[in-house]
């Protein structure tokens, strides 16, 4: 029996053992080909920034609204006009199978769509494009928004990092602010017209919302760190794009999913954040938990609809 375990042990040392220099040589391979991939592409972009940079002969306020404003008003616009002609056409079919709340936006009421896309865009001009102005005499404070040098790749992740978790923050208390019946009545009434919502309506809020729960809690998190313009216009972007897919109305495949906040749109006294860990410490995500939509809550990694593969369970009759 000794003889026995001692062969079990010195074969389980064995497997361990080449195991762990299998995974150590695997890691460090992988380690070094990212970290290759990384130099290139910060070479390329580093390259990119100093000839933008020079372009503009260190002109920081022009540097400034390309990067935190039209950059992302390009994104902005780009991804939510495809969204739109399937909202408008029902084309293409590749998009509108993945339609959340089935019936509704069938089409989408071009009327409707028309005032929330002035909306969206006085918005833009007129409430986040001046906010900038303070915004960059906080960034010149801080010194470090138009470096001829580039932030690392890592040092990105750690402020996106750090973006988010300001964001969540601050949107779900300012938006369970405006939840608040005085304040809905007069503010956030305007933004749950569409109980189906669609993606340029991420935007589509009163002045006062779209200072207090759509601008203040993306600028807060670079005006913090003191981040470069270009972190700033990819954070900007992003955020525009990903609050775009959250209203879009179309759970999409290899997306973030949307039925988090569809949902809010849909019941209007759940899930207000943005990550839904607030929720979660808040208990404002109960009734959301125990729906389908909770259980289609996650990354779509096939093409088959998730309202197919997990359909709402059928209505009893009267």
């Amino acid at each position: 029996q000794e003889e026995k375990l001692w062969h079990a042990m010195k074969l389980t040392a064995c497997v361990l053992g080449t195991g762990l220099l299998v995974v150590t040589a695997l890691v460090n391979s992988v380690s070094w080909y990212a970290q290759s991939i990384w130099d290139i592409l910060g070479h390329f972009w580093q390259t990119r920034w100093l000839e933008l940079y020079y372009l503009f002969e260190g002109d920081e306020w022009t540097i400034f609204l390309l990067g935190a404003a039209l950059v992302p008003a390009i994104a902005f616009w780009c991804f939510n006009g495809i969204l739109m002609v399937a909202d408008v056409t029902g084309k293409p079919v590749f998009i509108t199978r993945y339609r959340i709340q089935l019936g509704k936006n069938d089409p989408v009421d071009t009327k409707k769509l028309r005032q929330a896309i002035y909306v969206a865009l006085f918005n833009q001009f007129f409430i986040s494009l001046p906010m900038l102005v303070p915004m960059f005499s906080v960034m010149k404070w801080w010194g470090n928004a138009f470096s001829k040098e580039l932030p690392t790749f890592h040092w990105f992740l750690v402020e996106l990092s750090i973006f988010t978790i300001v964001e969540e923050i601050l949107f779900y208390y300012t938006h369970r602010l405006v939840h608040l019946p005085l304040l809905y009545k007069h503010i956030h009434k305007k933004h749950h017209e569409w109980t189906a919502p669609v993606g340029v309506v991420s935007i589509y809020a009163h002045p006062v919302e779209h200072i207090l729960s759509n601008t203040l809690p993306v600028m807060t998190g670079p005006m913090i760190m003191g981040s470069h313009i270009v972190s700033i216009s990819a954070w900007f972007s992003l955020a525009l794009i990903t609050t775009s897919i959250s209203h879009c109305g179309y759970h999409l495949p290899f997306l973030p999913s949307p039925e988090f906040h569809d949902f809010h749109h849909l019941k209007f006294n759940q899930c207000y954040g943005v990550l839904g860990v607030l929720d979660y410490l808040h208990g404002t995500d109960k009734t959301f938990r125990q729906t389908k939509a909770y259980e289609r809550h996650r990354v779509l990694l096939s093409l088959t609809p998730l309202s197919e593969s997990i359909p709402e369970a059928p209505k009893r009759a009267e």
